[in-house]
């Protein structure tokens, strides 16, 4: 509207220089202008103005462009050529520009998924879900490989206005402006976070509390934790545990053992506290694993028996640590918390209950005598195994262990051309299941190359060869009905009941082929029964 047509041809520059969904109506309305203007009107007085060490001397006597990014201001890449035309001097303008449009319009092809699963790119208080949050990772993931700091720090700060309530982005951003040397960014991202936008949430001062330690802000990292313990979230046990690791590297170890007597002293206050049994926990390892003072760290744990409520982490933690502590193991403190744990009308669920006793049953053997292994795995198993019920897990495991062998069984079938297939290749071991002597018993039967006739019953009874492991090379399975289908394997009656089947018809065996005695069926059961015909 102001004719100022070297400003605008300056903006339309550091519009094609960033990838956007309108580069080809930027692009198109530039050659416009470039078109309808002369190029002394487009240039900026910079450009006009550019001083000749800006130049670089071509080895042809040309001098080449000189390209100045117009980031702070409407700088634009500005050809200089010392004989040519305007009209040549303009077609170099141009294409200068529509270089950086077809390199726009490059990345823009590549980002496209990452700005299309944006959906919302602007600040509300309700949660962004999963596909978002994963997608803003990906998008920083790639923007960082392309190496671009620029770029990366325009993406990071676009992505903070839409999480801006999850630390975890801070974090990334606060790591990456340090890998990249810029401590300044760094420290500006971290501040915002800290005093602003995530500054109730422990974690980011926990991060911080770490980020200044190393590096050499000692102050500022006892400040972070103080912080946390004194306003943001009194009691949390990770900020305790930290922040007394932090005076151990110091060489503070007295302040670190104040941390947890502290800490420790704030929790007996609180009625049903959750955390002070950790706490206790946690502080006797770290007696122990700092100091190697064995019998401090015992105590530690003998005198938490009085005041916290048992409970099965708490009951773990003292079992796992009584392992790792040098012998003699002291067993009787153990013993009496586990028992008054695992008693019936203690309050913890039955699940929790029998989980401990398991435990303790397993350091027992390891570290017990014979006497303490009795005694627990008599108490175990009138507490725990007369009232335990096959669980519905084990009954959908020996429903998937059914359905497993039936489909072997058919894919035996269905992929031999011959019907007359043995199932011992799948169930090598099944000959030996057969009570009564059946298996002892080998049958001649004729070769599977002859032909067969199969009744349609045998695509169902098939599935049940898993079952009957029938110890012959039987072409044909079958299942007597008198056994229930959930027997185990080879759990057959030694004797079976006369049933009558549809006579099948089976190929006559070859002239010269008998039957020797030792191969006839047994006579309590009639042939025609099983063997169809013969």
């Amino acid at each position: 509207m102001h004719q100022e047509w070297s400003r605008l041809a300056a903006i339309y520059t550091r519009i094609l220089e960033n990838p956007n969904q309108q580069l080809d109506r930027y692009f198109n309305s530039f050659k416009d202008l470039a078109a309808s203007r002369p190029l002394s009107e487009l240039r900026t007085v910079e450009e006009a103005a550019a001083p000749a060490s800006d130049m670089v001397s071509g080895a042809d006597g040309q001098v080449n462009e000189v390209v100045v990014h117009s980031d702070a201001a409407e700088q634009t890449p500005k050809p200089i050529s010392a004989g040519s035309t305007d009209a040549e001097e303009l077609e170099k303008y141009v294409a200068i520009r529509e270089e950086l449009y077809k390199k726009a319009k490059e990345f823009n092809s590549k980002i496209l998924g990452f700005e299309t699963a944006i959906r919302r790119p602007y600040f509300h208080a309700r949660p962004l879900n999963v596909a978002e949050l994963e997608n803003w990772h990906n998008y920083l993931d790639f923007i960082e490989s392309e190496g671009d700091l620029n770029k990366v720090v325009k993406l990071y700060e676009r992505c903070l206005i839409a999480c801006a309530s999850y630390p975890e982005y801070w974090i990334r951003y606060v790591l990456c402006m340090e890998a990249s040397g810029s401590m300044d960014l760094a420290d500006n991202a971290l501040a915002r976070a800290t005093q602003v936008f995530v500054k109730r949430q422990p974690e980011i001062h926990l991060f911080a509390a770490r980020f200044k330690e190393q590096n050499g802000d000692i102050p500022g990292a006892r400040a972070a934790y103080q912080l946390v313990h004194n306003e943001i979230s009194p009691g949390f046990l990770e900020a305790i545990i930290k922040h007394a690791n932090m005076e151990r590297r110091l060489g503070k170890l007295e302040d670190a053992f104040s941390l947890y007597e502290q800490a420790i002293a704030i929790e007996k206050g609180k009625e049903h506290s959750q955390t002070l049994p950790m706490m206790y926990a946690q502080y006797s390892r770290f007696s122990y694993l700092v100091s190697g003072n064995a019998e401090k760290a015992r105590e530690i744990l003998i005198g938490a028996l009085d005041q916290v409520q048992l409970s099965k982490p708490f009951l773990e933690a003292i079992i796992y640590f009584e392992t790792i502590l040098p012998p003699p193991k002291q067993i009787g403190y153990l013993e009496s918390s586990v028992d008054k744990f695992i008693a019936p009308n203690s309050d913890g669920s039955a699940a929790d209950r029998e989980d401990v006793s398991s435990i303790f049953l397993e350091f027992l053997s390891l570290f017990g005598d014979a006497q303490s292994i009795k005694k627990a795995e008599d108490r175990h198993a009138k507490l725990f195994l007369p009232r335990r019920p096959m669980s519905d897990s084990r009954k959908r495991y020996a429903e998937d262990f059914l359905s497993s062998d039936k489909m072997k069984l058919a894919r035996s079938y269905s992929s031999d051309p011959s019907p007359g297939q043995s199932l011992m290749s799948a169930y090598p071991n099944a000959q030996n299941q057969w009570p009564a002597g059946y298996g002892a018993q080998p049958q001649t039967w004729p070769s599977t190359t002859q032909a067969q006739t199969w009744t349609p019953g045998y695509s169902q009874q098939a599935a049940y060869g898993a079952y009957s492991s029938y110890g012959s090379n039987y072409a044909t399975p079958q299942v007597p009905t008198s056994v229930p289908q959930s027997a185990g394997y080879g759990a057959y009656p030694t004797t079976y009941p006369v049933q009558t089947f549809p006579q099948q018809s089976f190929a006559v065996p070859t002239a010269g082929t008998m039957l020797t005695p030792a191969q006839q069926p047994a006579a309590a059961v009639p042939q025609t029964t099983y063997y169809g015909t013969y």
